[in-house]
């Protein structure tokens, strides 16, 4: 549930940067043509989706967007999306990289660096903390409880932490923490059992603070930040740091004090396809971890004006089903997510898949002759692949890895990572087709 503690705590001074990575390399194909925060989610959502309702749902509507790479899909969802009424002053606008007069460079080097060639809109005098979000994470958080955290310690920087075991801290950045909840030391993916026992916590101290440790002995960074903008602005103008994870955060730990918020909700780094995959399939569950109907604290995205899904006589079972679809006859559908403007054909077995639907409603009669429609084909079964946006599967098409290829392609149609198929947007797969 997304609920709050205590008093409100007031964020009318507070700015969120989400910051929107680099090329997504490990999320490739599917940031081939767009930016790693414009990636879809959950049949209707893209992944900026997530840290901008999170603010928005903590009463904080005023956000930058920080990216450098493929941002036009990126800028035209949120123009099209996110905007307020003349009275709150509130915003959501993306800051590209663009060539500053100050040192002339025109990308940025990394998260810190994508911060710091933006100062100049931090500026105003009404800015007392800023907020630093990732924008390609899925979690529900009130931003209310983590400045409450900040205020009443007193702290520089406050960072959201969540309890891990210790074998998925090899992939985390780890704190250890003192009694009172100040962030002492950090070690970056620790790999050896030297490297734990540094920063590795007593469970009973995770239990004292009110959340079961569940044999969950290790404290990793979520990547979110809360910093007073006195304090940021001091440490980026003074040193040459392009990280905020590897570098601004463990040297404040030295200089400031950072105090460490506890969360224990659901939250998911889409940072692989792999992770990707996995996150929005367990959101078709009958209990997801991630509850996206949630009233209290619902997902924003830009309203679409489309018609109802109709279905034929189709079995769906375990699956998201977005708006605009069309299903045939005989058709089964399980443990998948199926997105906006979908076409599935007539005997058509979809299992375990992700598809991302159509970005347009395409008219048979405009259709050119001997040319595949968008979506899905006759006889066509599709079991543990990703399909990206207006693709084209043609009749009696296989598409499962039976062989367990891990990897394969790179400009293909069909490319595969992390063992997982992937027919990337706007690609044909020709009738018959077998892997």
């Amino acid at each position: 549930m997304f609920q709050q503690t205590g008093d409100l705590m007031d964020l009318s001074r507070t700015i969120a940067l989400i910051l929107g990575g680099g090329r997504g390399t490990r999320l490739f194909p599917l940031t081939k043509i767009r930016a790693k925060p414009a990636v879809p989610l959950a049949a209707k959502y893209r992944l900026i989706d997530i840290p901008i309702s999170n603010c928005i749902n903590s009463g904080l509507n005023r956000a930058y967007v920080l990216t450098q790479f493929l941002s036009e899909s990126l800028h035209r969802h949120l123009r099209q999306t996110y905007f307020f009424d003349h009275f709150s002053g509130g915003f959501v606008e993306l800051l590209a990289a663009q060539e500053t007069v100050d040192d002339g460079s025109d990308w940025y080097q990394g998260t810190a660096d994508a911060v710091r060639k933006n100062l100049v809109h931090l500026e105003e005098d009404w800015i007392e903390h800023v907020l630093i979000l990732s924008g390609d994470q899925l979690y529900r958080m009130d931003f209310r409880d983590m400045m409450r955290t900040h205020v009443e310690s007193g702290a520089a920087a406050t960072i959201a932490g969540i309890p891990v075991t210790r074998q998925d801290a090899s992939s985390l950045g780890i704190m250890q923490v003192d009694d009172d909840g100040q962030v002492r030391g950090f070690v970056e993916k620790p790999q050896t059992e030297e490297e734990l026992k540094t920063v590795r916590m007593d469970p009973a101290w995770i239990d004292a603070h009110g959340i079961p440790s569940h044999g969950r002995d290790c404290l990793a960074s979520m990547g979110l930040y809360i910093f007073n903008k006195d304090v940021m602005v001091d440490m980026l103008r003074h040193t040459s740091h392009e990280d905020f994870g590897r570098e601004v955060f463990p040297e404040a730990i030295k200089s400031h004090k950072v105090q460490v918020h506890l969360f224990d909700g659901y939250w998911e780094d889409i940072g692989t396809i792999r992770a990707f995959n996995e996150a929005n399939l367990s959101l078709a569950s009958k209990s997801p971890p991630f509850d996206i109907r949630n009233p209290d604290a619902p997902i924003y995205s830009r309203p679409r004006f489309l018609p109802p899904t109709i279905m034929g006589d189709a079995k769906v079972s375990g699956s998201l089903i977005a708006d605009g679809c069309k299903i045939g006859d005989h058709v089964t559908i399980e443990n998948s997510v199926i997105g906006l403007r979908s076409v599935i054909g007539d005997n058509v077995t979809i299992k375990d898949t992700v598809v991302m639907g159509a970005d347009y409603i395409e008219l048979p009669e405009r259709l050119s002759p001997g040319r595949i429609p968008v979506g899905i084909g006759d006889g066509t079964t599709i079991q543990g692949t990703i399909l990206d946006k207006n693709c084209r599967i043609g009749q009696n098409v296989s598409i499962t890895n039976a062989e367990g290829i891990e990897s394969h392609g790179e400009t293909e149609a069909l490319q595969v990572r992390d063992g997982i198929p992937i027919v990337i947007k706007n690609a044909t797969i020709e009738s018959g087709f077998r892997m």
